[in-house]
């Protein structure tokens, strides 16, 4: 078994995915995991949608330099790559939970955590440029 870094989990009732190595910024997936922790499964799909359209903002608490402010808070921003690898994430989890035979409607997120993978090379002509990666398991 995958450890996890999530010590309650039970294979039987919970369902998982892992992704390692997504093309996402790790400071934008954090304060999206921030947002989305301990929310209805729905509701966080509904709300990446939102930050997709443009239409509700990810309030940014921890990484704020250089945001600005948008209505309703105080630093926020529209992160579109870590939005979309995030919400992929999450229909991969609910589909892995009707695998399961779980209850779609009552699934929560019981933990989401982000992590900073190793920084892959860009390849081509400019040898100093570097990707951002991130670690990302929500159960």
């Amino acid at each position: 078994m995958h450890p996890t870094a999530y010590p309650q989990y039970d294979k039987k009732t919970m369902a998982r995915v892992v992704a390692k190595n997504m093309a996402a910024s790790t400071k934008q997936c954090l304060e999206i995991c921030a947002q989305l922790r301990n929310n209805q499964l729905q509701k966080a799909k509904s709300f990446l949608e939102q930050v997709l359209d443009f239409k509700q903002a990810v309030p940014f608490r921890r990484f704020t330099n250089g945001i600005g402010h948008k209505a309703g808070m105080a630093a926020g921003s529209y992160p579109q790559n870590a939005a979309k690898e995030l919400l992929m994430m999450l229909n991969s989890v609910e589909a892995n939970a009707q695998q399961k035979g779980l209850n779609a409607t009552n699934l929560y997120i019981a933990h989401i955590v982000a992590n900073r993978a190793p920084k892959a090379y860009h390849y081509g002509r400019r040898p100093g440029r570097r990707m951002k990666r991130t670690h990302i398991e929500i159960i």
